[in-house]
C-alpha cells in the first residue's frame, strides 16, 4: 500500500543541478531504506543511491561526489540532489522504498542533460 511519487525532473544544461523529490504515502521510517535508480533508453535500470533509516548512504561510482541522497522523515520524502550533471546522466529516475518484506517503485521522472 506504499505509493511513491517523484518530481523535480526536467531539462538542464551540462554542469547544472537538479533536485528530485520522492513523496511517500506512508511514514518512510516504517518503510526503511529509500533509494534512487535510473534507466536510460536501451539500457537496464541501474542503481544510483540508497539511504537507510539511520542515514547510512551508498552511491554508484558514476555519481559519487556529484549526487547526494537525503531523507526527511517528517515530510515522508526522500531527495536526490544532483550537481555537475553530465549528458550520460540523462535517464528516467525512479524512487524505490524497501524493507525486509516489500519493495515499491514510483512511476519515474525524466531528467535530460543537454546543451
Amino acid at each position: 500500500q506504499v505509493q511513491l511519487v517523484e518530481s523535480g525532473g526536467g531539462l538542464v544544461q551540462p554542469g547544472g543541478s537538479l533536485r528530485l523529490s520522492c513523496a511517500a504515502s506512508v511514514n518512510i521510517f516504517t518503510v526503511g531504506t529509500m533509494g534512487w535508480y535510473r534507466q536510460a533508453p536501451g539500457k537496464q535500470r541501474e542503481f544510483v543511491a540508497i539511504i537507510s533509516g539511520s542515514g547510512s548512504t551508498n552511491y554508484a561510482d558514476s555519481v559519487k561526489g556529484r549526487f547526494t541522497i537525503s531523507r526527511d522523515n517528517a515530510k515522508n520524502t526522500a531527495y536526490l540532489q544532483m550537481n555537475s550533471l553530465k549528458p550520460e546522466d540523462t535517464a528516467a529516475y525512479y524512487c524505490n522504498a524497501q524493507n525486509g518484506v516489500g519493495n515499491w517503485w514510483g512511476l519515474g521522472t525524466q531528467v535530460t542533460v543537454s546543451s
